[in-house]
């Protein structure tokens, strides 16, 4: 209709009655101008861009009759002579005709016709007859029996068919409508209550390729008595209106609806999924390999034959001919094709059936294997471009949808993908960084634990679901000296790379740490000294993230069966029994890492051997499904009953603990502690007096012949010889000799004072210095540890093989 295509200029056509031309304008339901014809530009002097948009009651020279006013506020139509405002500042009289033009719920809009009050009083009838007749709005009248008793020239028009033949086909306003049992409900509303409604219907004709969406207003015409004698209803093209509010609200969805998480896949399968079946019958994603990897695509359009893996795709039927390639295998384009075809313009490309380019498509389809049916009658191809990067192509093809495509819906397409890419490549960027975190996580968790009799262990490491980031947990078990062991599990705050890398530089910390032997309190002490270094290097501006971290480390001693840990932040760890007591150990709870000038504590408790101890990060404890009392109530009842294995034990914690997506990572060390027999271990307490070392190596000397290792006679006695002098000549007090056979056989060597020695070179005709440079030479490893009543030096041996 040539009055709607007008609304952008505000401009409508004139209408002829009775030979005379009447000007025409619409009103709004605010009682403003949207519309304003030639005719009206003529008869008042205002061009459409001055009056539209201002209210229709400033160019009235005065107020409207009552009988205007009544009939505007119940919506009927109205004619009547009036006065208004002329631009050059004068008066006219004006003849007025309105009709109500009810287009939904944000109320009546108006159509006025006006003519200079030349016309001879009793005009007034005949009219208001020509106008419904010539009126460039549809109009019907219906009687009471719901039966058409009059169209006007427009509805035939917009119907295609003659008034008589619409009477033939009984009710509706558009026969061919889609929508008409809505329309019947309306007119037998408007019956039932008295009262005006309004209605939506849709109509194409065939020519055309989509609807054409229509706003019906239905107004009772009632005799005096009140009874509804007949309906009027008028429609209103909203066409445009309704097709681009239909776009906006799919844009709208699909900003909510796509991009939830950070997985490729999960996003694609949103894009195919959402827009189906009111956009489109059919719908693939198919990615480059590169984006699925998290690699960084070729920036630019792609040319020539391009090959892509079908990631998503969703169909409205059952049977979905288009789906000919399945999920996860890979999809070769040729160029002239129209995914190619749109990868190379970086615009979408409308086709179907009448397109040369699509049937050559198909034919190399059928070269390639059988060609299936597809049927589709329009088809769009539309690249997936985030950042300037060719991510893919999104295929929207309609095969049962009652229009095909049109230039809008390209628009529309393209728009849609556009925000989908970049969700897709925000995707891509996280599984990316992702990828390098994790590859750096587990580089820098030990790959195998070094051998050690002190505990079996098991361990497991978990990363977090995707879309929160790999995490800085990590565990250790550290072999120390005189077969003990120590057991670490640390936890660093925040996740991403960054948070591995701050794990790595910790766990070498403790690693080092380790080295010299330090008391668990101590050692905390130290680290958070290390975490505070790493919070005041971190002069990042791009990242402002604090560095904290919490961790529990502990050392268990096979031979006195003692277990002597401290926490820093950290939960406690389980202890499960022989005799099937679990308890969590009562731990001191000292700070997190990184707070500084706060102390931290140790505790001390002896274990049975055959003890299972449990130390894991808070990820095990704290998530969704479970709060941490009933966690941790669920893990000792785990270990009340005894897995075969340990390993089974780690599988059966994780899986009874977490969700299948958890939020944050888990590092989890079970181990069972072992007892040296006491056969293994002998001690021998001495005076500190020189005479006495040739007592401590014959002593050596025969337990070394009890326990077969005759082949390490002369290294010991070395050994023992330079460790003992060490200690008489430095120290006071009694001296304690013990040898301990495990993996290697252990030298160690107590006193009272609590100096270390260290290696010196000696020179030419120094007399001493040479001793513990020869006892380094002699020996695999060789080092001191701080003991209560001073300090222990230690040298270990190889075993012989054999």
């Amino acid at each position: 209709m040539d009055d709607t295509r007008g609304v952008a200029s505000g401009e409508i056509r004139d209408i002829s009655l009775g030979g005379e031309r009447w000007a025409t304008a619409a009103v709004d339901a605010e009682g403003v101008i949207a519309r304003w014809s030639a005719g009206a530009e003529a008869l008042l002097g205002y061009r459409p861009a001055e009056a539209v948009g201002r209210a229709v009651g400033a160019l009235l020279s005065a107020d409207p009759p009552d009988s205007a006013r009544r009939a505007l506020a119940g919506g009927e139509p109205w004619s009547g002579r009036i006065a208004a405002h002329h631009r050059d500042g004068g008066r006219r009289e004006v003849e007025l005709l309105a009709f109500p033009l009810r287009t939904g719920e944000e109320g009546t809009r108006w159509l006025l016709a006006a003519a200079a009050a030349s016309r001879r009083p009793g005009q007034d009838e005949a009219l208001m007859r020509r106008a419904f007749t010539e009126s460039g709005v549809p109009i019907a009248i219906y009687g009471a029996d719901l039966r058409l008793l009059r169209a006007n020239e427009e509805l035939c028009r917009v119907i295609g068919r003659t008034e008589d033949d619409m009477r033939a086909l009984g009710t509706g306003f558009l026969p061919e409508s889609r929508t008409n049992a809505e329309v019947q409900r309306a007119l037998r509303k408007v019956l039932s209550t008295g009262e005006a409604v309004t209605a939506r219907t849709f109509h194409r004709a065939s020519a055309e390729k989509r609807d054409r969406a229509w706003a019906l207003s239905l107004a009772p015409l009632k005799d005096p008595a009140g009874r509804v004698t007949a309906i009027v209803l008028t429609g209103f093209e909203i066409t445009e209106e309704y097709w681009a509010r239909e776009g906006l609200a799919l844009l709208n969805e699909a900003g909510m609806r796509i991009g939830t998480t950070l997985d490729v896949t999960r996003t694609a399968q949103e894009l195919a999924s959402m827009p189906v079946p009111r956009f489109a019958d059919f719908i693939s994603v198919d990615l480059l390999d590169s984006v699925l990897r998290g690699d960084e695509p070729t920036p630019g359009p792609a040319s020539g034959e391009v090959l892509m893996r079908r990631v998503a795709h969703c169909a409205h039927a059952r049977e979905a001919p288009e789906a000919a390639t399945r999920i996860g295998e890979v999809a070769s384009y040729p160029e002239a094709s129209p995914p190619a075809r749109c990868l190379a313009t970086g615009r979408a490309v409308f086709t179907g059936p009448w397109d040369p380019d699509y049937h050559a498509w198909m034919a190399d389809r059928g070269r390639r294997g059988p060609l299936p049916d597809l049927g589709v009658h329009s088809l769009v191809a539309a690249p997936l471009v985030a950042r300037g990067n060719t991510l893919g192509v999104a295929l929207f093809s309609r095969r049962t949808h009652t229009t095909t495509f049109t230039e809008d819906d390209l628009t529309l397409a393209e728009q849609l993908v556009g925000r989908a890419a970049v969700c897709i490549d925000n995707a891509r960027r996280y599984t990316r960084e992702r990828g390098t975190a994790e590859t750096l996580q587990r580089s820098l968790l030990p790959r195998g634990l070094s051998p050690q009799s002190a505990v079996e262990v098991a361990t497991r490491y978990l990363p977090a679901d995707s879309q929160y980031g790999v995490g800085g947990d990590w565990f250790d078990v550290i072999p120390l000296s005189g077969s003990r062991v120590a057991l670490v599990v640390g936890d660093v705050v925040g996740h991403g790379i960054h948070a591995s890398a701050t794990m790595g530089r910790l766990r070498t910390a403790v690693r080092t740490l380790a080295d010299i032997d330090l008391p668990p309190d101590e050692l905390l002490t130290h680290l958070d000294d290390v975490v505070g270094r790493l919070a005041s290097e971190n002069t990042d501006p791009v990242s402002d993230e604090d560095i904290g971290a919490s961790c529990l480390y502990a050392v268990y001693d096979p031979v006195s069966r003692r277990f002597c840990a401290a926490r820093a932040g950290h939960p406690p760890p389980a202890l499960a029994t022989p005799d099937g007591t679990v308890s969590l150990l009562e731990l001191p709870g000292g700070p997190p890492l990184g707070l500084g000038d706060l102390p931290f504590e140790s505790a001390e408790f002896e274990i049975p051997e055959g003890s299972t101890l449990v130390l894991y990060t808070d990820g095990l404890i704290e998530n969704r499904t479970h709060d941490i009392t009933s966690s941790i109530d669920g893990l000792c009842e785990i270990l009340t009953h005894p897995s075969p294995s340990l390993e089974s034990t780690c599988d059966t914690v994780l899986r009874t603990l977490l969700s299948p997506r958890p939020e944050d990572d888990v590092a989890l060390l079970v181990a069972r502690t072992r007892a040296l027999d006491a056969s293994q271990v002998v001690t021998w307490n001495l005076p500190a007096e020189p005479a006495l070392v040739s007592d401590a190596r014959d002593h050596a000397i025969t337990q070394l012949a009890t326990w077969g290792l005759e082949e390490l006679t002369f290294t010991t006695e070395l050994v023992i010889s330079e460790l003992f002098t060490n200690a008489i000549l430095h120290a006071e007090g009694p001296v304690q000799l013990r040898l301990i056979r495990d993996r290697a056989l252990t030298c160690e060597v107590s006193d009272t004072s609590t100096t270390a020695p260290h290696l010196r070179r000696a020179r030419v005709y120094d007399e001493g210095g040479r001793g513990l440079l020869l006892v380094a030479q002699l020996t695999d490893r060789w080092g001191t540890r701080q003991i209560p009543s001073g300090k222990a030096i230690w040298a270990e041996l190889a075993l012989p093989t054999g």
